[in-house]
């Protein structure tokens, strides 16, 4: 017992490999979705009789959004030659393309996806749903990214977090 409490701390301090996390983010934007799906096919509560017609058109432009922002992150991890995936250790800080203005950028085009999918169920099901989803996207997803990224990138990191926001 005892040597096993001494390499505690030693074990604690050690750098991460990766950021530790465990679930691929779409999957958890997906299930909040399914949540909705399902409460909704029971008792439907449409978005219908509240916006008209414009939920197409909003839908529409959150499609364009998500693609938009989704290529441009990839594309930026693309050149910067390292992983976009949280599951495998990052090679280089991404700060330029829209990291310049968000730090999560494809989460917030999987946010601008949710939205356009749950205003074509139209169904307020699914977007009660996201505020939990984001919730978990924070403290799971995000808040272990961060730790790593700091751990990974102890002088560039930490000048990113101060300089770009985490959402908007």
């Amino acid at each position: 017992m005892f040597g096993l409490a001494t390499r505690i701390p030693y074990l604690c301090s050690m750098p991460l490999e990766h950021p530790g996390v465990h679930v691929p983010p779409p999957l958890v934007y997906a299930a909040g979705f399914l949540a909705g799906w399902l409460v909704d096919r029971l008792h439907a509560l449409r978005i219908t009789t509240t916006l008209g017609n414009g939920r197409v058109i909003i839908a529409g432009v959150c499609f364009v959004v998500w693609l938009a922002l989704m290529l441009a992150a990839f594309t930026t991890f693309g050149r910067a030659k390292t992983t976009p995936f949280p599951n495998r250790p990052a090679s280089a800080l991404v700060t330029s393309g829209p990291y310049r203005f968000t730090r999560n950028p494809m989460y917030l085009s999987l946010i601008a996806l949710y939205v356009g999918l749950t205003l074509m169920l139209n169904s307020w099901w699914p977007l009660m749903m996201l505020p939990l989803v984001l919730v978990i996207i924070d403290r799971a997803v995000i808040a272990r990214e961060e730790r790593y990224l700091t751990d990974a990138f102890p002088a560039d990191y930490p000048a990113y977090q101060r300089r770009v926001r985490r959402w908007l």
